[in-house]
């Protein structure tokens, strides 16, 4: 009925050319449909509506979800919305900002880069909105109340945020319902003498009924009848009775896609260079209070900070970040004068104070100076142990994104969380794992106290907490025995919420590839990652390309399932990533100093190019080996195929396959001999893997075939399916280093820093994954460390050789 009576009052309007006129001054404004609550994961259907039409311009939206419940009834329903909000939201950013976050970002979008300290980096909030199905269509997991925080608890440091800020729990003594009804009938009587003034307060007035009420001054015909008052003398309010109806608005828990708040807002940035930075900033506040985001207006907010540079005390600096949080945007011009403020004001900041400034540039994705966020965190150091828990996990947050690696907070921290993680909640715990990821810092006391907190907030985790979780715990390497019931919990956890996947895939791979780096395999979950429908809504229905994260799965099946008989990635889509990928390596790792040198001196060493092989031997790895074969006796034998080099064109050599750096596909370039097929007819008394073995004898008889790529097989037999899987196929009983002919093969693997935890040995998770296969795969690892092989660049090339030399020989023993 509600709707019907907006669709009835709206058909007035029609005839108010003053209203059309505002609206089509403002009509440029974009307006966000939002649902901050949940990020992402809680973004509200599609909301029904009536619309009545002024000329194809004006809506008035009818959602009656929106009136069931106050939403600013309380300060604890605020703290509960922004605590929801724990990610950046990125839809609101110019392709060009997305990329300006730091390099080392856990959210950055997915690719591999050996330069940089990611792994396999997964992106959750990077790309824009995906357009899925309606969100009905895929029931979500009731999710428990997390632990709640205060998100403004900052503005209760000073006196002076009242002036900048509305306080939520101060909300206007309530008036009865009938009190209600006989100003929505003065309105009514009033009609068209109502004067500015008279607007102001009867929205004041009605602002202050019972909240259980406010659906029903909303919906009331008299309560729009105001609405369109307002706006007929929009132009002749003053600042300050903007400012009141602004405040009504939120004690009326407007819906943020209102379009009566397009023309507010439209007013307000036209009124900004009148107005005073205190009241601009109050303004401000109140369109966050409405969760409604105001591009224009906080553009015009923004320009005019540089008028009152000299007036921004800590109140203001503050504020004024956490503003540019909520928008999630900061103007590059601003930056500077920002770190300048921080720099004057840092001493006098409070503890919650310094962790709004670090959410708002977290939030923001504002990259400052790293001394000077070194600075910052010396700073809240000194008064960690009073700082909240919220305030604490936003200093990591920032750490993260920006990659800093502050050794006196993180040995801090490892007091610091387990003393506070059991009352904590699931999302500040999330937070902290994924800084440890970030940072690559394993350490027992922090992992185990989430760990053991975990399990029992399962019921609170949204879908994106748990697979976070499993990834940041998986890429530092936590054993599944420390333990026992965290990964189980959480498993389970993304079992019951399976629907919730088609909404985002990503969740459920980023989830598995975790499990999959601590050798944890749910078949059922990876059996719907890898089928046919999950594959294509994951490549073709989304905007996040994650075609190498299902390849990189689809890998982890073939090597440490052997029994798999699930599904599987097409031919076509495998083929297609490992080429992406190794044109991406060549441009990268294949080029790095390093890389280079350790191939140049193993050609020297061994006899020539064709003795040393750089290709990606497990290309769902996404990195690169240095492969050499070794005989009994010690001898190299050649690996790198002349065959396959001498019939590629060198424009075929240079750009997808080339030669002795090349990756290529496993069914090129066998040869099929004798020995091995005795090997694979009597496969039964073989354990071992059956490995192609370089041409020892004369093979059979054998002529060129061109496979369906135009590729020429040397051999004298098709290479089926069938036969592919005998080649490769590792042993059910364990892989040993030698074939049958007692060839030796090594992976040789020039590390980096970024290839395990910091300051120890561990490996992270993906490099650990990487090693194990190699070991199913039948290779023996050699690895050239960073810490011995990076020293050894500067010296002469014999004792670069020495080492190299003892490397390669002393594998065998």
């Amino acid at each position: 009925m509600a709707a019907c009576v907006l669709c009835r009052r709206a058909g007035r309007l029609c005839n108010l050319p003053s209203w059309r006129k505002d609206f089509i001054k403002a009509k440029h404004v974009c307006v966000k449909q939002e649902d901050e609550t949940d990020d992402r994961e809680g973004k509200k259907g599609e909301f029904q509506h009536q619309e009545a039409s002024l000329q194809g311009q004006y809506r008035l939206y009818y959602n009656p979800t929106s009136y069931r419940q106050s939403v600013w009834n309380s300060a604890t329903s605020q703290s509960k919305t922004d605590n929801d909000e724990d990610e950046p939201s990125h839809s609101a950013l110019a392709p060009f900002f997305w990329q300006q976050c730091s390099r080392y970002s856990v959210s950055s979008s997915r690719h591999l880069s050996s330069s940089k300290n990611t792994l396999l980096d997964f992106a959750f909030n990077k790309s824009p909105e995906s357009k899925m199905p309606p969100e009905s269509k895929y029931p979500k997991k009731a999710i428990s109340p997390d632990v709640i925080v205060d998100s403004r608890a900052f503005h209760k440091c000073r006196p002076e945020y009242a002036s900048m800020t509305l306080d939520l729990t101060q909300r206007p003594d309530p008036i009865e319902w009938e009190e209600a009804l006989l100003l929505l009938q003065k309105v009514s009587d009033l009609k068209g003498s109502m004067k500015p003034a008279d607007v102001s307060q009867f929205l004041g007035e009605l602002s202050r009924s019972h909240s259980d009420k406010m659906s029903l001054v909303r919906s009331d015909h008299r309560f729009i009848m105001l609405l369109r008052y307002s706006v007929e003398h929009l132009r002749l309010f003053t600042e300050l009775q903007l400012l009141e109806v602004l405040q009504s608005f939120v004690w009326l828990d407007m819906p943020p896609f209102h379009t009566v708040l397009q023309l507010y807002e439209a007013e307000l940035s036209l009124r900004a260079n009148q107005m005073s930075l205190h009241q601009l900033l109050l303004a401000a506040d109140m369109w966050r209070c409405i969760r409604k985001q105001v591009p224009q207006f906080l553009h015009h907010l923004y320009d005019s900070v540089h008028l009152y540079l000299g007036q921004i005390g800590v109140p203001e600096l503050v504020q004024l970040l956490y503003i540019m949080g909520e928008g999630r945007h900061c103007p590059a011009d601003l930056i500077n004068p920002i770190e300048k403020l921080l720099v004057r004001h840092l001493q006098q900041l409070y503890p919650e104070e310094v962790g709004a400034i670090f959410l708002g540039l977290f939030k923001s994705q504002t990259s400052i100076s790293e001394a000077l966020v070194t600075r910052i965190v010396n700073y809240a150091h000194s008064f960690v142990e009073e700082m909240s828990d919220f305030s604490m996990v936003n200093v990591l947050k920032y750490m993260r994104f920006r990659y800093l690696y502050h050794r006196t907070w993180m040995e801090a921290m490892t007091q610091e969380v387990p003393r506070r993680a059991p009352r904590m909640g699931v999302k500040g715990l999330m937070h902290v794992a994924l800084t440890c990821s970030a940072l690559h810092y394993h350490n027992d006391n922090i992992l185990m106290a989430i760990a053991e907190r975990v399990p029992s907030l399962v019921p609170q985790c949204r879908t994106k907490d748990s697979c976070k979780l499993l990834w940041a715990f998986g890429t530092v390497g936590f054993p599944s025995n420390q333990s026992p019931s965290f990964y189980p919990s959480l498993i389970e956890d993304l079992r019951q919420t399976k629907a919730e996947f088609q909404r985002y895939p990503e969740h459920l791979l980023t989830g598995l590839l975790g499990l999959a780096f601590v050798s944890q395999f749910p078949e059922d979950l990876i059996a719907l990652a890898l089928s046919p429908d999950f594959v294509n809504l994951a490549v073709k229905r989304t905007k996040l390309d994650l075609r190498k994260d299902l390849f990189t799965l689809d890998g982890v099946v073939a090597l440490e399932l052997p029994r798999w008989t699930g599904p599987r990635l097409s031919c076509e889509l495998r083929e297609e990533v490992a080429q992406m990928l190794w044109k991406f390596a060549q441009s990268d790792v294949c080029q790095k100093t390093e890389v280079l040198e350790a191939e140049y001196l193993l050609q020297d060493l061994l006899g020539g190019e064709r003795f040393v092989w750089k290709r990606m031997i497990l290309p769902h790895t996404r990195s690169i080996d240095l492969e050499v074969h070794l005989d009994p006796t010690g001898k190299p034998i050649a690996v790198n195929p002349p065959s396959y080099t001498a019939t590629l064109s060198p424009e075929d050599r240079s750009s997808n396959f080339p030669s002795h750096q090349g990756w290529e596909r496993k069914n090129l370039g066998v040869t099929i001999t004798e020995d091995l097929l005795e090997q694979l007819i009597n496969t039964k008394n073989t354990p071992e893997p059956l490995t192609p073995p370089p041409a020892a004898k004369p093979p059979l008889s054998r002529h060129h075939v061109t496979d369906e790529h135009g590729s020429l097989l040397d051999t004298g037999l098709n290479l089926t399916s069938d036969l592919m899987e005998a080649l490769t196929k590792p042993s059910n009983q364990g892989t040993a280093l030698r074939d049958s002919k007692g060839t030796v093969k090594l992976a040789i693997q020039v590390t980096s820093r970024n290839h395990y935890c910091c300051h120890s040995q561990r490996l992270l998770g993906l490099h650990a994954m990487k090693r194990r296969q190699l070991k199913l795969a039948g290779y023996k690892v050699v690895e050239l460390s960073y810490h011995e092989w990076v020293p050894m660049l500067r010296k002469r090339r014999f004792e670069k050789q020495a080492f190299l030399h003892n490397k390669v020989y002393n594998s065998q023993k």
